[in-house]
C-alpha cells in the first residue's frame, strides 16, 4: 500500500532535488529559468513568450531573459512562428530533454530512498558575523 506524502515530504524532495542539481557539474538555473523550462517541457503544445508570461504571471521581458539563458545552454530554442512572424515559438531541444530526464531521475532517487531534507546534506557552519 502506498503511503501518502505530506507537503513537508514534497518540499523536502524538492529541496533535495535542487541541492543535487546544484552540486553536480552542469547547468545551474534560477527559479524563474527552471519555471520556464519546466513549463515548456511538461505542458504540451506550442509555447510563446506571451503565453509563458501569462501562464507564469510574469512580464514578457522576464520570460525573454529566462529564454536567453535557456537558449545559451541549449535547453530551449526560439523559432519565428511561420503563421505569425511577430510571434516567437519556444522549442524543446535534445539537451533539454536530457536535463528533464536527469531531474526526474534525481527526484525518483530521492523518493525511492525515502530521504528527507535533513538527511541529504550536512549543515554548513553559520558564518561568523
Amino acid at each position: 500500500m502506498a503511503t501518502q506524502m505530506t507537503s513537508d515530504d514534497l518540499v523536502g524532495i524538492f529541496r533535495d532535488t535542487i541541492v543535487a542539481l546544484v552540486r553536480r557539474d552542469g547547468v545551474d538555473l534560477s527559479a524563474r529559468q527552471l519555471g520556464v523550462f519546466l513549463t515548456c517541457y511538461l505542458n504540451e503544445g506550442a509555447h510563446t513568450v506571451r503565453g509563458l508570461a501569462g501562464q507564469l504571471n510574469v512580464s514578457k521581458p522576464a520570460i525573454t531573459r529566462a529564454l536567453d539563458r535557456l537558449s545559451d545552454l541549449d535547453l530551449a530554442r526560439r523559432k519565428v512562428d511561420p503563421t505569425d512572424r511577430r510571434s516567437v515559438l519556444v522549442q524543446r531541444t535534445t539537451k533539454g530533454s536530457a536535463f528533464l530526464r536527469e531531474i526526474r531521475s534525481v527526484m525518483g532517487e530521492m523518493i525511492a530512498s525515502g530521504r528527507n531534507s535533513t538527511e541529504t546534506a550536512p549543515r554548513r557552519p553559520a558564518a561568523a558575523g
